[in-house]
């Protein structure tokens, strides 16, 4: 039986982790400008690990699923973000396109684990597929694309690594997810440093470490103890507290400040045709997440 927890307490915790998380895609923009993106993921993961690790317990899981964990989002999600956003990817965008980890989850869930791809699933799917297409060919006031493609890309190449983080955590059980991220933060910073060093180039990496300023490492900061330890720490306490199916959707704030913030902060403004497609992903995902409970409840009333 989860512990009692007053439903304040839960929304209150929940939209604070949830905002840390929105805002984290605003401060990845300002890191990015002055420390190269695969530098910057590496400083991140190592902030996060050291000194955490020596103070928070090794999840009980097998070095190689940690590894493989550590990897996919380490190197696979976070370095193509933070790429991404480098390459002209808008913060506030970046954080709903990369919600659509939850499709690719499904997808692979079912390739792999063999689960079934419900209807809302599907609806979900394509909706959201809508919402990516608009967004992708939408125009800005300039008459640009609303990003480079090579940029969209990568965004949805890291929701898919992202998805495949998913299924490594679905393989591991029940797993104190502090404990996951801390220690799986010990993997992702040599091969984002080496990947730094032959992509980024070997000067601009030296140039970037002698030169840190204070928005840079307050950039840092941010992303490995605001977002990373603290954020995954109240989401854990939430998860045991209340359990992950009631704690899980308010995920679905977090693109929400992230819009937000990255208007009110960098001045990102969204025409007509940015909304109608993030409301078109959002509604995907909406439908994804609670289109099979809502059916459930319909069944239910009938029966009743």
């Amino acid at each position: 039986m989860k512990d009692t927890l007053s439903l304040p307490l839960l929304i209150g915790t929940a939209l604070v982790v949830t905002a840390l998380w929105g805002f984290n895609f605003v401060v990845i923009a300002v890191g990015v400008r002055e420390v190269p993106p695969l530098l910057l993921a590496c400083l991140r993961f190592t902030l996060a690990a050291v000194p955490a690790v020596f103070f928070v317990r090794r999840p009980k899981v097998g070095w190689r699923l940690l590894v493989g964990y550590g990897l996919f989002l380490g190197v696979g999600e976070f370095g193509l973000l933070f790429t991404a956003i480098r390459w002209g990817a808008p913060a506030g965008l970046s954080s709903v396109i990369l919600q659509s980890q939850a499709f690719f989850t499904a997808l692979l869930a079912v390739a792999f684990f063999g689960e079934r791809f419900r209807w809302h699933h599907a609806v979900g799917l394509v909706v959201s597929g809508a919402g990516l297409a608009l967004m992708g060919w939408t125009k800005t006031p300039k008459g640009g694309l609303t990003m480079p493609l090579s940029a969209l890309v990568l965004l949805i190449l890291a929701a898919l690594m992202w998805a495949a983080a998913n299924l490594l955590t679905k393989k591991m059980g029940r797993v104190d997810t502090l404990g996951l991220m801390v220690w799986s933060s010990l993997v992702p910073p040599l091969p984002l440093l080496a990947m730094s060093w032959g992509f980024e180039g070997g000067g601009a990496v030296l140039t970037a470490l002698r030169h840190l300023g204070w928005l840079s490492l307050g950039a840092i900061a941010y992303l490995a103890f605001l977002s990373t330890l603290v954020g995954y720490g109240l989401w854990n306490w939430l998860i045991v507290k209340k359990g992950a199916s009631a704690v899980a959707p308010f995920s679905l704030l977090v693109p929400v400040f992230g819009i937000s913030s990255a208007w009110l902060i960098l001045g990102e403004t969204l025409t007509a045709s940015h909304l109608a497609a993030v409301g078109l992903i959002l509604g995907g995902l909406a439908v994804h997440v609670f289109g099979g409970r809502v059916a459930m409840e319909s069944l239910f009333q009938r029966a009743r």
